[in-house]
């Protein structure tokens, strides 16, 4: 079923249209990690009336663009275009979806082209640290695993496996918006102050112990990377915008937290910061950093004193005021592109979080106190998760502190 909705933006000389369909890796099967990625992938190479050759040349004779992602909820196909030109393209999106060619040849391309995507994956430390840092702590739920799937299974995957997924994808839920009335969606103005979906609250495991809270892999470079966190609430959740206030007093610009103690006080790093997505499950928050191997245990030690900080005092005024003011900037920031705008809020309408106005987000965020949030880093942070990439004899010894402090 598909759902159309229509932003009534400033007037603007092109036009975007952006189709989110429910259901992205976290539809993958055990034994198939990574077909909703070929699927994705597999779609806009090819639909009736136009091989892959034809649909992109045809595309970009109008000098529009088309665009495909997938997400572990969900995958987002989009095209924009001149509007003189939009009534000719958009047509394509229905065409993508509805009736793609899913050539076996092209089939063969992409799956290629998977296999050489996560072999590149597997060089970068940072990326292995990240993947042994969500495996522990989703365990085997989808959001453990890579959107672009694993190599052992995408080698296995058929090209009747990828037919019988396109089944699938044709039962779920499609969500499409633009900001041109040739749609004849419902105006976004009318779903404002509907009721969202009711969220479940979620029961976190404060009984595993450090040691299945922990990993590491050991690495030959000179560099170790720490990350450190756990899995919070869904984007539904009223628990969401204290969370984003956090994040804002953690990570946001020269007078966040970890910019203040890691790189001006002790000038140690330059690849840090937070991690935190938008989610209809359980949204991952975790704190990252990458420091050389002199200043690993040190740079072990701050985080812990900053990590415990969070758990026992409240922010001060000043601090949660100012956090507060970066976070409402940073909304307007991200308000400033189109097609952030539509895609951002055609992911939360396939959420069942109906749009908010710039007033009553402000106002709900003014709402929120220090006792608030410190009340959260208890919920979510007190039994963290922590995964490590560097060298071996590092690695332990900080595992040997991580036992001890958590």
């Amino acid at each position: 079923m598909l759902k159309k909705y229509f932003l009534n933006n400033k007037k603007r000389n092109f036009s975007t249209a952006s189709i989110w369909i429910k259901g992205g890796s976290d539809m993958d099967s055990t034994g198939k990690k990574g077909i909703n990625k070929i699927l994705c992938s597999l779609l806009t190479r090819g639909c009736e009336g136009f091989n892959n050759f034809t649909l992109s040349e045809y595309i970009e004779s109008y000098g529009a663009e088309l665009n495909q992602e997938i997400f572990e909820d969900g995958i987002s196909i989009s095209i924009k275009s001149l509007n003189e030109h939009f009534s000719k393209l958009c047509p394509l999106l229905d065409l993508i979806i509805n009736k793609p060619t899913l050539l076996e040849i092209e089939f063969q391309k992409v799956k290629k082209s998977s296999i050489n995507f996560l072999k590149k994956d597997k060089e970068n430390p940072f990326n292995i640290c990240f993947e042994n840092w969500r495996r522990i702590v989703y365990s085997n739920h989808p959001y453990a695993f890579n959107t672009n799937g694993n190599a052992n299974d995408v080698l296995k995957i058929t090209y009747e496996d990828v037919l019988l997924e396109f089944k699938n994808f044709k039962s779920r839920d499609r969500y499409l918006i633009s900001n041109n009335l040739g749609i004849n969606g419902v105006s976004i103005e009318t779903l404002l102050g509907e009721k969202p979906l009711e969220e479940k609250s979620i029961t976190i495991n404060h009984d595993l112990s450090p040691n299945s809270r922990f990993d590491f892999n050991n690495n030959d470079s000179n560099q170790t990377i720490i990350m450190m966190g756990n899995q919070t609430c869904s984007r539904r959740s009223n628990e969401y915008l204290p969370l984003k206030v956090l994040e804002s007093y953690l990570s946001y610009g020269m007078s966040a937290a970890l910019f203040k103690l890691f790189r001006e006080k002790h000038g140690m790093t330059y690849d840090l910061g937070v991690y935190y997505p938008i989610r209809s499950g359980n949204s991952p928050f975790l704190i990252y950093l990458s420091v050389s191997n002199k200043q690993a245990l040190f740079a072990f030690e701050l985080l812990s004193t900053l990590w415990k900080n969070l758990l026992f005092n409240p922010l001060t005024d000043a601090e949660i005021l100012l956090a507060k003011e970066k976070l409402k900037g940073s909304f307007l920031l991200g308000s400033q592109s189109l097609d952030e705008i539509l895609q951002r809020k055609i992911q939360l309408i396939s959420y069942g979080i109906s749009p908010i106005s710039e007033i009553d987000l402000n106002s709900k965020i003014k709402e929120i106190t220090s006792l608030d949030i410190l009340k959260l880093t208890k919920k979510y942070f007190s039994k963290p998760f922590l995964s490590i990439s560097g060298n071996e004899k590092i690695c332990l010894e900080i595992s040997n502190r991580w036992e001890k402090s958590f």
